[in-house]
């Protein structure tokens, strides 16, 4: 079950399930999963919504709640990843602090793109449920070639954006790659194609992971993993669509 249990997602990769056991009683189903992962985006909707109320009236609070968010969710998504029994009630912190850097990003952006931040938000859901149902239809397929490329790309954005971020401390800056142009913009397609493909990745990992009888708490566990994903193609969408507004 090793090649089934293979993701891109930093939270979703071999070693997930090991450990975890087979569930006496109560075992983790996809039903579970879904209504887990939709509590977390109720919780993070929440959140984004005061947060950009809050840096509408102030804006001088937006850096500060971003800046809160991005380190409380990443040590709220480093415990979840290594203490995923106490998912339960990390899955949620994590979901309210993502909600705050969600919310005051994305009002910093409408007001210099009015409209983008609903636009981002009608494809991220949009791209969640075409993805979905093909995946469901077994229209989409997740063969270890498919697993393999998704993977590989991912682990190349990743190392890319770490690369930039530490260069940009010695004065190098790819403009090309972050400017409006036809290569910026074909990176950012790139790469919101590339999260996109993380989802489907993740509907076969929950899938092999209900299929072996995983503990209940789990499913937080699973719906947790979506989040992950779905926080990076929003954030890539909304990216995306800032380049495509500035070359009007």
């Amino acid at each position: 079950m090793a090649n089934l249990m293979r993701t891109s997602n930093p939270t979703l990769n071999d070693s997930t399930f090991r450990g975890e056991g087979i569930a006496l009683g109560n075992t983790m189903t996809i039903n579970g999963t879904v209504n887990k992962t939709g509590l977390l985006l109720i919780f993070a909707m929440g959140s984004a919504a005061w947060a950009w109320n809050a840096t509408s009236n102030s804006p001088e609070q937006a850096g500060g709640l971003a800046i809160l968010g991005s380190i409380g969710g990443l040590v709220m998504a480093l415990v979840t990843v290594f203490k995923k029994t106490w998912s339960p009630a990390t899955a949620p912190m994590y979901a309210v602090l993502e909600g705050f850097v969600l919310g005051s990003l994305s009002e910093i952006f409408d007001k210099m793109y009015p409209g983008i931040a609903i636009q981002a938000v009608t494809l991220t859901f949009g791209t969640l449920l075409a993805l979905l149902v093909l995946y469901r239809a077994r229209v989409i397929r997740v063969t270890d070639k498919f697993r393999l490329g998704v993977v590989a790309a991912t682990g190349g954005i990743a190392f890319f954006y770490l690369l930039t971020f530490i260069l940009g401390f010695f004065g190098m800056r790819f403009t090309a790659i972050f400017g409006s142009g036809l290569i910026g913009i074909g990176f950012s397609i790139f790469v919101v194609v590339i999260a996109a493909l993380n989802l489907v990745l993740d509907f076969d990992f929950i899938e092999s992971g209900a299929a072996a009888g995983a503990p209940k708490y789990m499913e937080w566990y699973g719906g947790f993993a979506l989040l992950v994903t779905l926080v990076w193609l929003y954030l890539e969408i909304l990216r995306l669509l800032a380049k495509m507004r500035d070359r009007r």
